[in-house]
């Protein structure tokens, strides 16, 4: 954990900018759109009752911000999927500058439709803005609560986020507890840290050290799928032995 922490640090006021300029009005269903890594809409139809629905839910790291939406690591799991003959159909709802605050705001409009498997990645900007832990925390267990409410049935995947120690040791630890505390209370699946191998490598992220590449969105779909995988009940081969 400390490892991760360090290797995030050079990102850090590079990251302070750069979030806050791409923040878009996240309750809209125009801001959504523009996220989507996907064809898929909130409304449209599937083509067959037994196909199930992922949906991500996330800030930039989710919509692949400065990529093609087939780059973005929700695509690559979706592509995963098609090889496997699986019965799901991803939605990208990520939108860049989201935070918790903003994500509970505008989850009863994607709940229109629905969701089957709920990937939660959100809190990177709230910890980047210092927002107290325990609000980052109400908002995401609300986000779960109203998902759960909308299905009783649905199965949730936690993205856990790490912040490097800039905000003080003991901000950045109880930001960090955050996840473990919300995936232990609420019994939903944990991915650690969803920029495990990336965050803090200059050749998998972008020019704006932020925002990882079409190789280090690959890394994160291989840390999501880890995780995802044994949601899905399958137990397949990992991306990268797949794709040699």
């Amino acid at each position: 954990m400390i490892k991760n922490i360090i290797l995030i640090l050079p990102l850090v006021s590079l990251l302070m900018l750069g979030s806050c300029g791409e923040v878009e009005q996240a309750d809209s269903p125009t801001a959504v759109q523009e996220g989507k890594a996907t064809t898929e809409t909130p409304e449209k139809t599937q083509t067959a009752e037994e196909t199930k629905t992922i949906l991500f839910f996330g800030n930039s790291l989710t919509a692949g911000y400065g990529l093609e939406p087939d780059q973005a690591f929700p695509a690559l799991i979706q592509q995963r999927i098609d090889s496997l003959g699986l019965p799901y159909t991803v939605i990208n709802a990520g939108v860049s500058g989201e935070t918790t605050a903003g994500g509970r705001g505008r989850i009863d409009w994607l709940l229109k439709q629905q969701v089957d498997v709920f990937v939660l990645e959100l809190g990177a900007n709230d910890g980047l803005r210092g927002i107290k832990t325990e609000e980052t925390y109400s908002n995401l267990k609300a986000i779960i609560d109203k998902v759960r409410q909308k299905n009783p049935e649905v199965q949730i995947v936690l993205a856990g986020m790490q912040i490097p120690p800039s905000m003080g040791q003991k901000y950045t630890q109880q930001f960090r507890e955050v996840y473990t505390r919300l995936a232990e209370e609420e019994q939903v699946a944990l991915i650690p840290f969803l920029l495990e191998g990336v965050a803090g490598i200059r050749d998998l992220n972008q020019g704006d050290g932020i925002h990882p590449t079409v190789e280090g969105q690959k890394i994160v779909a291989e840390n999501v799928w880890q995780v995802l995988t044994s949601v899905l009940q399958e137990a397949p081969q990992t991306l990268h032995e797949q794709e040699g």
